[in-house]
């Protein structure tokens, strides 16, 4: 089995880049952003791949990072999700903004990606809000409870209020939690949603 590969751009077209290794041409079907990603013809390039084995093909899907590989294979845990689908999805979120989504559970954030309808993102952001925390790294993991709350409407009064005031105020809904949970952890728990909008200011002046 292909993990990974390292070699020279040969070509780059609408759904997938050859790769050259020694000589020898990959191709490797990419999503969208990593095919943008992609240096210029001749250059070198690696790609993280997964190997899928049938009957009648093997196909190669190739990632810019492990992290999007591991997002690939854990969205088609997800019933109905394919590997066409998870590589449409991986390809128009990144790992961070996925991670944002299922926490806040964005239904129309992923529901973004090409032939994601939504009934599928609304699986999607359902059947992994338990699963994704171990996937999103190690910062990200440690706000993913907060927002999971607030998406889940079940927030604490002040943290629900400082979300929306945000919002109120022209943030989008992933900024304004991601503030949140940046302010709470200065602030403390138990903190006043004024507070906690005065922190959550600041952390967005430092973005």
């Amino acid at each position: 089995m292909i993990g990974k590969l390292k070699g020279m751009v040969d070509e780059v077209e609408e759904d997938c880049a050859i790769l050259d290794v020694h000589g020898v041409g990959y191709v490797a079907y990419c999503g969208a952003r990593t095919l943008v990603a992609l240096p210029g013809r001749g250059e070198a390039a690696t790609l993280f791949i997964e190997t899928y084995v049938r009957e009648d093909m093997i196909r190669l899907y190739g990632f810019a990072t492990a992290a999007e590989r591991d997002w690939f294979r854990l969205l088609q845990s997800v019933q109905g999700v394919g590997a066409k689908v998870a590589l449409a999805v991986v390809g128009t979120l990144s790992t961070g903004d996925l991670a944002n989504a299922i926490a806040l559970q964005d239904r129309t954030m992923v529901a973004r990606a090409p032939g994601v309808g939504p009934k599928v993102a609304a699986r999607i952001v359902a059947e992994l809000k338990d699963r994704a925390p171990a996937f999103s790294g190690a910062a990200a993991a440690e706000s993913f409870g907060l927002k999971r709350e607030i998406g889940e409407g079940v927030a604490p009064a002040p943290v629900a209020d400082a979300v929306s005031a945000l919002v109120n105020l022209g943030y989008s809904r992933e900024q304004a939690a991601g503030a949140v949970a940046v302010a709470l952890k200065e602030a403390g728990e138990g903190a006043a949603s004024t507070l906690l909008i005065r922190h959550a200011l600041k952390a967005l002046s430092r973005a």
